[in-house]
Parts: structure tokens; C-alpha cells; sequence
């Protein structure tokens, strides 16, 4: 069983030299992970706070970086966030997020699921 997957961010992550960091990993989450994260003061007190704290346990690499915390995750662009956030959920086989689409030629309205590729 695969516990590691890479990606690649689509904007990066830009460190305080301008150098952009786009390729990294994210492993497996564990059940210590997301209740370790329950418990964090930084999200006891404000609860959005939890993506944050869990990303940075399980985002084991960033290209050029030495350590990936809760500063390099929480200073993301959105777009890198959501996008982590979705692999998130699709690696720990959490319900993809859908959408509805409707077939131009017969009019049936489909439920698809929201795609990404993870390499990996």
C-alpha cells in the first residue's frame, strides 16, 4: 500500500528569498494527526485553524525546504491550499468533492466527481 504521494503545487510556495518551492509529498494520515490537531491551542481558539495544523503533519516534503510547519502552510496561496486540501481528502479516501453537470445533447443532469491528479 502507497503511504507517500508527491504533487506538485500549482503556484508554489515563494520563501522569503523569492525562491519558489512547488514539488513535495504528503503522507497517510493518522488517527494521532487529526486528534493531535483537535488539541492545538491555535485551534481550540479559532477552529478554521485546523487545516493548517493538520497539513503541516502530514506534508512531509518541500523542495529546498528544510522543514514544512505551520508557518510555511499557513502562508500558502489559496490556490495551493485548496489544493492541498483536496489531495488531503482524496489520499485518506474521504469523500471526493462533486459537482452536477448537465449532458448538452440529452439534458440529463450527472453528479461527477471533482478531479486532480496526484502522482505518485
Amino acid at each position: 500500500m502507497e503511504t507517500v504521494f508527491d504533487f506538485t503545487l500549482p503556484k508554489g510556495y515563494m520563501d522569503r528569498n523569492g525562491e519558489l518551492h512547488r514539488k513535495g509529498k504528503m503522507r497517510l494520515a493518522t488517527a494521532g494527526d487529526e486528534i493531535g490537531a483537535t488539541r492545538d491551542p491555535r485551534v481550540l481558539s479559532n477552529p478554521s485553524y485546523l487545516t493548517i495544523v493538520i497539513l503541516s503533519k502530514v506534508v512531509t516534503e518541500l523542495e529546498g525546504m528544510e522543514m514544512v510547519g505551520v508557518n510555511v502552510i499557513e502562508k500558502l496561496f489559496t490556490a495551493d491550499l485548496a489544493f492541498l486540501q483536496d489531495m488531503y481528502q482524496r489520499i485518506n479516501d474521504i469523500e471526493p468533492p462533486t459537482m452536477e453537470v448537465v449532458c448538452p445533447d440529452c439534458g440529463k443532469v450527472f453528479r461527477v466527481p471533482l478531479n486532480f491528479t496526484v502522482e505518485g
